[in-house]
């Protein structure tokens, strides 16, 4: 094959577009891949990118989302010295292990039972600190509860909240303390330790401690209710929402490599090699290129290769995206991982291991989701500025208040007010909230949202690119139609031509022998059946002597197409269909039409595309003819049509569209579209398709019905906007809320109440995305 793979392209840094000398040539760089540990937020990835790329010849991408750095380097710099900067920066890297199929077959795709690898510890964290936090905020709030020496018992079960529960923050405090940083990480540890070691200097010397002790309530600060003032369920609150946030954003990112995984795993697993003229089934990691082995009907071919022996139709949609399977015979090439749906073949192995094209395009979906930049959510990127700040003013009016007033308790209790109503305890809860909502609606309307990271795509997506095959397709071959001679009639026609086809395992004989027992029955016995490579069937069916497939079949007995049936068969050919000629006792009688035929939704889901400012583009490994008139059929124009594309060049595809300035959604369900939908700004996957398309993908169609991407684009904008407004209302909150404390008339019990009732409206206005509707409803 002289076209450049994508690892050829790796392997020559000129194409990869890397550095070069003044010469012209191609600097000698190497590339590679760390996985890092420890990052809590896209500020984490942001800085360890900024510390590889002060370092002499380093390129790095640190993508938060898959928890990877993929870093190119040149001569005097080394992986160990990569691990170190990354570690001085105060996370761990490692390369990471490479991918590798499942020893057993486990389910990948949506209905696989949930992995609980990562996010178990933060779970028990998480289970364990709300447990111990429900009776802290009952007792605090609710003085009807509050017993005798009720403090204590709200203190000893508030100390492992904060410190077991808050770990985490603490933690990641204390690293970025370390290296000048701050981030929401640091405005949690602060507001949970000040209220925390508040209410431990007034338990044990101020007043709290004391029997019958009740909460004080006053709208403004003062000397004596600061002693008597606890702040625990604020520290235990905080602790646990912020904890709930973390662990919904560790569910979503659970299963970041998985594509990879299903893509691996869709290969044979073993294989019968010929050793001295008989099978031996070994596993298929054991061929070497010129190994011999057999391929029965049915059966995946185990990798790419030569056919040497037999023929049959090899059913390659999964990797080329072809609709009509490819008839091959000695000499054809194979690929590994198709299926072999006709005759037993003998294949000679020309590329194993990760030479192979399913190996390949598994690269490629791993390269465009390491390439793909992390969307850095919204509360993270404010938090930056808003963290120092409110930090800032803490410091001020403490400053402050010691300078007007003789109460150092005063000027304590004005800055702990300050840090507890900017404690982001609703901005933790905006964007989990709003996408729990959103998703779970979702999934009822047959969509699923992987996570908050996709959301900011489909604001900003113009131009839809879908997938023909088993996206607006069926992805099945359908008889059409049927055309007769004269005298001859449609049941005639399907019951002589059912009954051959019948008895053939070629995708378009099923196609024909279903429509055949559908309409006219159970199909008659065959007779004398035979298969003619590449050309058709013949046998004898009640006594007629039937012949199905090319029309050069039927010319070879002599029996010519009259002029009707001719004309028929240009024009399906012409409307991208195939033809199938059929001839019985001497004559030519019969053309059929059979074609992948387009969903009954497709042309449909396409206005309502363009009804949301999309371009629809169709892209599809088919010929052009075919794609056109699919194109046409559904309202796309041939100027948006782009067909016979290989995988790599669908990748391309979409990369050529983002050059020109759009932001591209991809809608796919094969294994070839993988790469695509993981490249794409916006990757809506099919979930009739395969595993690695829906791994791939950002967003999950699980109707299989075209229209749902348009209500999941609709659905995601929604779910932004509410999380945009979520983030608007908690700074709301605090931002309105800060003078107040800074100037003393806040209570920091009332800044608790304050940070509440933000949180309160943040749920609330979540709950709002449960009235979505569809725009269409759901079709039988």
């Amino acid at each position: 094959m002289s076209a450049s793979t994508p690892a050829d392209t790796a392997a020559d840094p000129a194409a990869a577009g890397g550095p070069r000398d003044q010469d012209g040539g191609a600097a000698v760089r190497d590339r590679v891949e760390l996985s890092i540990g420890g990052m809590t937020c896209a500020s984490c990835a942001a800085r360890i990118e900024k510390k590889l790329n002060r370092m002499e010849g380093v390129e790095a991408t640190v993508n938060y989302a898959t928890e990877k750095a993929r870093i190119d380097f040149g001569p005097g710099v080394s992986v160990a010295d990569l691990i170190t900067t990354v570690e001085n920066t105060g996370y761990s890297a490692e390369p990471p292990a490479p991918p590798a199929p499942e020893p057993t077959a486990e389910p990948v795709g949506p209905g696989a039972a949930p992995e609980r690898p990562a996010a178990d510890p933060l779970l028990d964290r998480l289970l364990i600190s709300a447990v111990l936090s429900v009776p802290v905020v009952m007792l605090s709030m609710i003085p009807s509860l509050q017993f005798a020496n009720w403090q204590w018992l709200a203190f000893a079960l508030t100390g492992p909240v904060v410190v077991y529960g808050g770990l985490p923050f603490h933690r990641a405090a204390w690293t970025n303390l370390k290296h000048g940083a701050a981030t929401m990480d640091t405005l949690v540890s602060l507001g949970t330790l000040a209220a925390f070691g508040w209410s431990f200097w007034a338990l044990f010397w101020g007043h709290a401690g004391m029997t019958g002790m009740r909460h004080a309530f006053s709208l403004s600060i003062g000397d004596t209710d600061a002693s008597s003032t606890l702040y625990l369920e604020t520290a235990a609150a905080v602790t646990v929402l912020i904890l709930l946030g973390r662990y919904l954003e560790a569910r979503s990112k659970r299963r970041a490599g998985a594509a990879l995984h299903a893509l691996l795993d869709l290969g044979a697993k073993d294989v019968s090699v010929l050793r001295d003229g008989s099978e031996i089934r070994l596993p298929v990691d054991r061929l070497t290129p010129g190994t011999r082995f057999v391929v029965r009907p049915g059966e995946k071919i185990a990798t790419d290769g030569t056919v040497v022996e037999g023929s049959s139709a090899v059913d390659a949609s999964m990797l080329t995206g072809e609709s009509v399977p490819v008839e091959v015979a000695v000499g054809d090439s194979v690929t590994g991982a198709t299926v072999n749906a006709g005759g037993r073949l003998v294949v000679e192995a020309t590329r194993v291991g990760a030479d192979t094209q399913l190996a390949r395009m598994a690269k490629l979906v791993e390269d465009a989701q390491n390439g793909k930049a992390a969307a850095q959510r919204l509360a993270d990127r404010i938090s930056a500025v808003f963290v120092p700040v409110v930090i800032l003013i803490a410091l001020g009016t403490l400053i402050g208040w010691l300078l007007v007033s003789d109460s150092p308790t005063e000027a304590f209790t004005a800055a702990v007010a300050v840090l507890i109503i900017a404690c982001p305890c609703a901005l933790g809860l905006a964007t989990p909230t709003a996408l729990m909502v959103g998703t779970g609606r979702g999934a009822q309307l047959g969509i699923l949202i992987k996570g908050p990271e996709v959301l900011e795509s489909t604001r900003r997506v113009d131009t839809v690119v879908l997938d023909k095959t088993g996206t607006v397709t069926t992805g099945r071959m359908t008889l059409l139609a049927v055309h007769t001679a004269e005298g001859v009639t449609e049941t005639e026609a399907l019951r002589l031509a059912g009954a051959l086809e019948h008895a053939s395992e070629h995708p378009i004989a099923r196609a024909v022998a279903t429509a055949a027992t559908q309409r006219v029955g159970e199909p008659p016995a065959v007779e004398d059946f035979e298969n003619v490579p590449g050309l058709g069937v013949q046998g004898v069916v009640d006594g007629h002597a039937v012949l199905v497939g090319r029309e050069q079949l039927l010319a070879d007995w002599s029996q010519y197409l009259p002029e009707a049936l001719a004309e028929a068969k240009r024009a399906a050919e012409g409307a991208g269909r195939t033809a199938v000629a059929v001839g019985w006792d001497g004559a030519a009688r019969a053309v059929l039409e059979v074609a992948d035929a387009v969903k009954p939704t497709s042309a449909e889901a396409v206005r309502a595309l363009r009804a949301l400012g999309l371009r629809p583009v169709l892209l599809t490994g088919d010929n052009r003819l075919v794609a056109e008139a699919v194109a046409a059929e559904v309202g796309i124009g041939p100027q948006d049509v782009i067909a016979e594309v290989l995988p790599r060049d669908k990748v391309a595809t979409v990369r050529r569209l983002q050059a020109e300035g759009r932001v591209v959604a991809v809608v796919g369900d094969g294994v070839n579209d993988a790469a695509a939908l993981a490249q794409a700004d916006l990757g809506l996957a099919m979930g009739t398709g395969t595993d690695a398309a829906i791994e791939a993908g950002d967003l999950t169609l699980v109707r299989g019905d075209l229209l749902a991407a348009a209500d999941a684009v609709r659905l995601s904008r929604r779910t932004l906007a509410t999380i945009k407004g979520n983030l608007f209302w908690a700074f709301g909150y605090n931002i309105a809320a800060l003078p107040l404390a800074a100037a003393g008339l806040l209570n920091p019990m009332i800044a608790g109440a304050a940070m509440a009732f933000s949180s309160v409206f943040v749920v609330t206005n979540s709950l709002r995305l449960r009235r979505f509707r569809a725009a269409v409803p759901d079709r039988p």
